[in-house]
């Protein structure tokens, strides 16, 4: 004799009831990484260990399929764990340095989204962190209008103002000559080059700086921060020496170097989104419709488009327009485009597979690199 059926309510009572016992384990994994933080730096291990999360991920993956569950699934789910984990650590090692224990630090335009993640980045090793920016405020931060109303007498100065005004500031800060680091956080250098001058020129300890990074981002791993030495050595190492206890990968260019890769970096990457989704707007074909044809690629690139669509548009145009390098990025991918159309429309089954072929081996290269530094 069998028991009552099981009702569906009692079903999705036991499904709540999972879903809570998993938040219990991320809970407990979360505190877990706290402690393998500080096991870490007792111990002078990295953060990350690549090896071992290899190891790991394969060990989820066969338990999974053994119990009849995706392995894609189990990975994906592991690697959001994983990437928790690393957050909660690279957090705690930043906190647990404190660098910035008995110094200050002034962000002009710490309001904004970017000054914003500067003033928390700063706040969590220990400095004191002052806010200047017109008319806004940050919870728990000291905040003035205006960044001449200051004494300057700040270890750091990070100027994280528009594109558009960032000059002006830094040529104003030359004729105070603060006594601190001062760097910017510009993702053109172009338009700041007179004011980076100035700076230098009146004996100033300047460097400048560009995260390759959005305002969101709370791990560092696998991020870029660029650096861009402009003949300071002492200033240099001071702003490297800020992101030494995270896990993000330090790169050292020229201001010149740094404008011309980031012509296709962000330049050619955002032309590309911007003339898709132009393309698409200008289709006649209504959105509903391509998303009941889409495909993965279509998808993939959708989302992409859709994120890009989404930013500042004065920011993007400072990073078309401002870019001394700029134009170039946008001739080869007018080239490109015309090369394509040309072997598609004359039928050049030869130059079609050519282009296909090349852009295969180009990122293999790429890939291969990416590989090698992991």
């Amino acid at each position: 004799m069998t028991g009552d059926p099981v009702t569906l309510a009692e079903l999705r009572q036991r499904v709540t009831d999972i879903d809570r016992q998993l938040i219990g384990l991320v809970a407990e994994r979360k505190a877990v990484s706290e402690e393998v933080a500080r096991v870490k730096r007792a111990t002078g291990r990295p953060t990350r260990d690549y090896e071992r999360e290899r190891e790991v991920i394969l060990g989820v993956r066969a338990m999974a399929e053994e119990r009849g569950v995706s392995g894609d699934l189990a990975e994906q789910l592991l690697r959001l764990l994983i990437r928790s984990s690393l957050t909660t650590q690279e957090q705690a090692s930043v906190a647990a340095r404190g660098a910035g224990s008995g110094r200050r630090a002034l962000v002009i335009g710490g309001a904004g989204k970017m000054g914003s993640w500067f003033v928390s980045f700063l706040a969590s090793q220990g400095f004191t962190v002052e806010v200047a920016d017109p008319g806004r405020a940050l919870p728990g931060s000291s905040c003035v209008d205006d960044w001449r109303s200051t004494d300057l007498r700040h270890d750091y100065i990070v100027v994280a103002t528009p594109l558009g005004i960032t000059d002006q500031i830094l040529r104003d800060l030359a004729l105070r000559r603060p006594p601190g680091v001062i760097f910017d956080v510009g993702s053109l250098k172009s338009p700041l080059r007179a004011g980076l001058v100035a700076l230098k020129s009146h004996g100033c300890r300047v460097t400048s700086v560009h995260p390759m990074f959005g305002p969101d981002t709370e791990l560092l791993s696998g991020r870029h921060v660029v650096f861009v030495d402009l003949g300071h050595e002492a200033a240099l190492s001071a702003a490297r020496e800020l992101f030494a206890s995270t896990m993000a990968e330090q790169v050292v260019m020229s201001l010149d170097d740094h404008d011309r890769l980031i012509a296709y970096v962000l330049g050619l990457s955002h032309a590309l989104n911007i003339a898709f989704f132009t393309a698409l707007a200008d289709s006649g074909e209504a959105a509903p419709k391509l998303a009941r044809m889409s495909s993965t690629t279509f998808d993939a690139q959708l989302d992409v488009a859709s994120r890009v669509a989404q930013e500042s548009p004065e920011l993007y145009y400072e990073i078309q327009s401002l870019n001394d390098y700029g134009a170039e990025s946008l001739e080869a991918l007018s080239q490109a485009v015309e090369r394509l159309r040309t072997a598609v429309l004359s039928q050049d089954h030869d130059a079609f597979v050519a282009l296909m072929r090349r852009g295969r081996d180009y990122l293999d290269d790429r890939r291969s690199v990416t590989a090698r530094r992991a």
